[in-house]
Parts: C-alpha cells; structure tokens; sequence
C-alpha cells in the first residue's frame, strides 16, 4: 500500500489518496465514513480487489482526516463532496464508475450523482449514513446540548471509545445537503449492505437510500449480527461478492 499521493486543491490544502490507474478501464471509487481514513480493512480490500480484477481505483481522505492537511472542525458535507468531486475528474477522468461508500461516505456518493450521473454505472453502500446529522444527532440532542452547541458552536460527543467534536456549522451545512428527499432516474446497479446489529445507523437507512433510485436494479443485503464497520474478513467477502455482482 505505497501508492498514496497528495493533491494540493488550494495554497493550504492538500489531499491524501489511494490510486490504481488503468485505461479504460472501470474505477472503483471508495469514500470513507466520518472520521474514518484509509488505514483500515475496507479500503485495502477494494485496492486489492481492483488490482486483482485489472480496475481502477481511487479512495480519498477528506480534509480534516487521516493525512490530509486541515482541521476537522472545519470541514462539513459541502466541502467534503467538492474534494471528492475534484479527485474524481483528476484521477478518474472519463471512466466509468462505481462508488463505496461507507457510512457518511455513502452521503458523499450520493452527492457525486449531480457532477457524474452519466459515468456512474453502480453504488454499493455500507452501513449508508445519509443525512445523519441532522436525523441521528441534531434529532437526538436535548434542549441542553442544542444551547451548548449553540452558545459555543461546537460540542464533543461521546460515542463508544470515540469522542466527535461537532460543530454548529456542519451541522447547518446537512440541511442544505440532504439526500433522502430527492430522486435519482439514472440506470444503474445499487446494492445496500447493512448489518442488523449496527448500533451507528439503523437499517431503515439503507431502505430509504434505495427509495432515491426509481429506475436503478435494487438490492438490500441484511448482514445477520453485522456490526456498523463490517470489517472482519467473512464480512470483506461478502462486500467483495457483492461488488463483483455490481460489476457484471
């Protein structure tokens, strides 16, 4: 895994990515979840999978994440789609595409249909987050916690071992990205995979995700006791299985 490089995309900011060039060739595009970068099991997988498969392959850090430059508390939805939309066209060019999202880095791809609707030729989601911020977190704060955020702009939530700084202005930034409520005609082949023990985002999810696609080959896959990361090897081949039926 030495194949990553960096896009400076402004005079202070530089991009960290993952590249497997082929020509002409399909690009399997992996968009990682918050918080999240390219160190884990998922993104390996996918590299090694295209290697194998003589694809090509592009995964990105967001700004604020794993190597690339830039505070987190800076980064929002908006900003993370532009650098993933930027890497794409670079990289990427005029091959086709199938996005991986994992996570929040299915609210990503979703976002990716409005610059690449005709390159896109499949979807897969992991444990597809879309429009969390607003339903999962802001939904859920109390009265004590929406004035805290508000009075300072940013509050610090504890979830399992990990604590997330989130800020009032990513969380504005959601509303004006929201997903769920909007219609995708495009042909393609899209695949959820969502564990029924994920204690991030519930199914339910991955049910509305595919509601978005009205013309689109549909498939839910249901992990029986999958967690929300999917990352043991028995779960990586199934994501594995899944992608090659995405692709023929």
């Amino acid at each position: 895994m030495n194949n990553f490089n960096y896009l400076k995309i402004t005079k202070f900011k530089k991009i960290r990515y993952l590249k497997l060039d082929q020509k002409n060739s399909i690009y399997i595009v992996f968009l990682h979840g918050f918080m999240s970068d390219l160190e884990g099991k998922k993104p390996k997988t996918f590299f090694n999978f295209a290697k194998k498969n003589k694809l090509g392959f592009l995964a990105l850090e967001y700004s604020g994440h794993g190597k690339s430059s830039g505070k987190f508390t800076n980064g929002n939805i908006s900003i993370w789609t532009k650098e993933t939309k930027i890497l794409i066209k670079k990289i990427v060019k005029k091959n086709r595409i199938i996005l991986v999202g994992s996570s929040m880095g299915s609210w990503i791809s979703l976002n990716q249909f409005k610059f690449f609707k005709e390159k896109i030729i499949g979807f897969l989601g992991i444990g597809s987050a879309p429009d969390f911020l607003e339903n999962l977190m802001w939904n859920k704060f109390s009265k004590n916690m929406k004035n805290e955020i508000k009075k300072n702009g940013i509050i610090h939530l504890k979830h399992g071992d990990y604590e997330y700084p989130i800020t009032l202005q990513l969380i504005q930034d959601g509303r004006i990205n929201k997903v769920l409520n909007k219609k995708i005609y495009h042909k393609l082949n899209v695949t959820m995979i969502h564990g029924n023990k994920d204690k991030s985002v519930p199914v339910n999810y991955s049910k509305k995700v595919l509601k978005i696609f009205r013309n689109a080959k549909k498939k839910l896959v249901i992990v029986k006791n999958g967690d929300h990361s999917l990352s043991s090897s028995k779960w990586l081949k199934l994501l594995k299985r899944e992608l090659r039926l995405i692709i023929n």
